[in-house]
């Protein structure tokens, strides 16, 4: 035998012993995970709550295939994404975030999004909100803090009195211009609960699913949309027809769309950059020297 041949045949052993190993290692990292996923609709509701929470903060659920992901969530107790969201909720009792949203105000859907940076806190509720210079309403203020004034939010409110900090009504119509919701429903929580609230409702309707389970894409982060469509529409219903689309390493929902019972999109929020952090009482002081009150 001559020694190219030899070399040849050395040189093809080695890929056929390389090609076996990597073989029996992604054999083995599916015999260790595939039963999980396969054992996943016999567990209860708390316990694949307990399992999403782990394989979103370890990156399992981010690493799955669009298949596994819609039939990991078609095996979903009905229970299941409430306890986790809420569960998930813990983490974000204090957090800044930006976000996209859209409101159609008296029929009227709006040319640009609002683009703003809010900053949360609970127990008690206080909320700071501006709107960014890319967006509609740009350069508008807002606080709320509910311990010294749970009646009303003080800000710039929009049209002749964008430049002049005033005290309003939290359900007045100047704080209600721009908005279908008060200040205190601005964020993670409020969805998160109309979620939950919505669920029973369907639930009591006989509809403990989703009507539809997609991956998709929101702003480059990959998601679960979820699609219900309400059995009466409004005014039973929040709406018609709702798009949740969910984080796959945050117990959050990244986007929400509602249409209405004409399948006209009312409502668009998308989050963007979401940050658990801790704020000091000068975040929520209409006296911050870094505010425009």
């Amino acid at each position: 035998m001559t020694r190219a041949r030899r070399r040849r045949i050395s040189h093809w052993t080695i890929a056929c012993a390389l090609s076996a190993l990597m073989a029996a290692h992604t054999a083995q990292a599916q015999a260790t995970s595939q039963p999980e996923i396969n054992d996943f609709a016999v567990k209860t509701a708390d316990q694949q709550a307990h399992w999403l929470a782990r394989a979103a903060a370890d990156g399992t659920l981010a690493h799955l295939g669009d298949g596994e992901l819609v039939a990991l969530f078609r095996s979903l107790d009905p229970g299941t994404l409430p306890r986790y969201l809420r569960d998930g909720l813990r983490r974000y009792a204090s957090c800044e975030f930006t976000m996209l949203r859209r409101e159609r105000i008296d029929g009227k859907w709006p040319k640009r999004p609002d683009h703003m940076l809010v900053r949360v806190t609970r127990d008690p509720l206080r909320v700071y909100a501006k709107w960014l210079p890319d967006g509609a309403h740009a350069g508008q203020e807002v606080i709320y803090d509910e311990s010294k004034r749970p009646g009303e939010l003080y800000g710039h409110l929009g049209g002749i009195f964008s430049v002049v900090p005033m005290w309003a009504s939290l359900n007045g119509p100047l704080a209600r211009a721009q908005s279908n919701h008060s200040i205190r429903e601005l964020g993670i929580d409020a969805i998160t609960q109309r979620f939950i609230d919505e669920g029973r409702k369907f639930a009591d309707a006989g509809l403990t699913q989703p009507s539809a389970i997609a991956v998709t894409t929101v702003n480059g982060v990959r998601v679960v949309a979820l699609t219900y469509v309400a059995p009466a529409g409004q005014p039973d219903f929040y709406a018609k027809r709702e798009v949740l689309d969910l984080d796959l390493e945050q117990p959050l929902f990244r986007a929400v769309e509602s249409f209405d019972n004409e399948g006209k999109i009312f409502e668009s929020v998308t989050f963007e950059h979401i940050e658990p952090k801790p704020f000091d009482d000068l975040t929520f002081d209409p006296q911050n020297a870094d505010y425009r009150f």
